[in-house]
């Protein structure tokens, strides 16, 4: 329970339908924001009259979340920390208190289903039924030892209608405000970054024929699909391409610049499916909150993909995550490691 309205509805229809719950809130950081959300949480278990555990996971976040994400940043990538999170500290956390706690399933308030497939048997991570609030992309790195255990409430509402529930329950926390997508940083991102040991050497701007048109401030200040707040100006927008750590330049082009024909996904993690042997048609989304787009996927070695996209869609910045669908079902996910231009 984060301390939010999601999970304090997800609790309390688990409780409805007969369930005996325990309310557990993560402490991934040691700040006021998380003493707020134990706080939260910890009213409205005294609300439902289950227990709250506040299991503490410091030093899990640290390492598979934090240090991951300034890696990423200083490698000249663009992290998407929260999927890999849920995979590697927050579910697998869950998972520890309910051994402890002696419960057989654990649950989370996120908008997407979880679902035995009838071809396969295996566990599968299905899109809500509200595509406006989907957050299936955000769980397509868990295992399936993990989504055999998964419950998802929240999978077939709507955000109103968890509002509306919240709000005849007395909940505290019915008209909380959303929470922001990076729980670990407060705003801008780049002081915390300087303070991780990130530094933001100035250098280049330069366009795909090597030709220097400025100077930037420091890579980690840029992201690849970037426009706006580049710095430099043409006869139409530029649009960031390539960072470069190598050499410090930072690669700009114009719109058709900016498109690309696949990208090269590291280690893929397959749910639908144990492993892929031929090319396959789907769908991928490219971002969080990209739409998804017609794709063919290729094996490489080492379950590396090459992700053919049917048509050049807007770069997306290496460290994102490809995640893969067939109709409203997750085939698997990946973190992107290139990008191929159009």
């Amino acid at each position: 329970m984060s301390g939010g309205v999601d999970s304090a509805v997800s609790a309390a229809l688990l409780q409805r339908a007969g369930y005996e719950v325990v309310g557990v809130t993560c402490r991934f950081r040691d700040n006021a924001a998380t003493e707020q959300a134990v706080a939260d949480a910890a009213a409205v278990c005294a609300q439902l009259g289950i227990p709250h555990v506040v299991a503490g996971c410091e030093e899990t976040f640290e390492e598979c979340v934090v240090e991951p994400f300034v890696a990423s940043y200083a490698a000249g990538f663009t992290p998407s920390p929260c999927v890999g999170c849920n995979a590697r500290c927050k579910v697998p956390t869950l998972l520890a208190v309910a051994d402890e706690q002696g419960c057989d399933r654990v649950a989370t308030g996120h908008y997407a289903r979880i679902a035995r497939l009838s071809d396969t048997g295996r566990f599968g991570v299905l899109t809500a039924l509200d595509a406006r609030k989907d957050q299936s992309y955000m769980l397509s790195l868990l295992s399936q030892e993990q989504l055999a255990r998964l419950v998802l409430p929240l999978g077939a509402m709507t955000k109103a209608e968890v509002r509306i529930i919240a709000a005849d329950l007395g909940l505290a926390v019915a008209e909380k405000a959303e929470s922001q997508d990076n729980c670990f940083i407060d705003g801008d991102y780049r002081p915390f970054l300087h303070a991780h040991g990130v530094q933001d050497e100035p250098g280049p701007i330069v366009d795909g024929a090597g030709a220097v048109l400025g100077r930037h401030e420091g890579l980690a200040n840029y992201t690849v699909g970037q426009r706006k707040g580049i710095g430099v100006a043409g006869p139409e927008p530029y649009y960031v391409v390539e960072k470069r750590p190598a050499t410090g330049e930072l690669v700009v082009g114009f719109a058709q610049d900016a498109l690309i024909d696949a990208v090269v996904v590291g280690v893929m993690n397959w749910q639908a499916f144990a492993s892929l042997g031929e090319p396959y048609g789907a769908m991928v989304k490219l971002r969080y909150r990209s739409r998804p787009c017609a794709c063919i996927i290729e094996p490489e070695d080492n379950q590396r993909v090459r992700i053919a996209l049917r048509s050049p869609q807007p770069t997306t910045a290496p460290g994102q995550y490809a995640v893969l669908y067939d109709g409203d079902t997750v085939l698997g996910g990946g973190m992107i490691e290139e990008v191929v231009q159009a």
